[in-house]
């Protein structure tokens, strides 16, 4: 019976693999900020100076001074009040932080003292 099922199997698991691999090539990587990197005036960057299609999969790289910032991915209500919410917020502070986008909506912050009110935050908008 194994014998029998085992080349269905290897077709589905082998389709499987090559989808995945399709969306992998597929995934686009975006420096925030562009040149400028993760710095103030940051906030309008997702929509500046044109829309930027932002996918699942997509890669966003975070490259700052990490001794002056960081990045917090926060939820809404942490965007808001530029606090770090919810309590279990990944905070990154290496200075070239790679973060995977997921479906819906994105909110980055710097935790550092007074950043996020100076406008050193993003939300991005990923569709699947």
């Amino acid at each position: 019976m194994a014998g029998k099922y085992g080349g269905l199997v290897l077709v589905l698991v082998s389709l499987l693999l090559l989808q995945g691999g399709v969306q992998l090539a597929a995934a686009a990587v975006w420096n925030v900020g562009d040149a400028k990197g993760w710095t103030f005036g940051v906030q309008s960057w997702p929509n500046n100076p044109s829309f930027k299609p932002f996918k699942e999969g997509d890669v966003l790289v975070f490259k700052y001074d990490a001794s002056a910032h960081n990045v917090v991915a926060v939820d809404d209500f942490g965007f808001g009040t530029c606090t770090t919410h919810p309590a279990n917020a990944k905070v990154y502070s290496s200075g070239n932080d790679r973060i995977t986008l997921t479906r819906g909506e994105n909110n980055f912050i710097s935790g550092k003292a007074g950043d996020c009110e100076k406008g050193l935050k993003i939300t991005v908008f990923v569709r699947p």
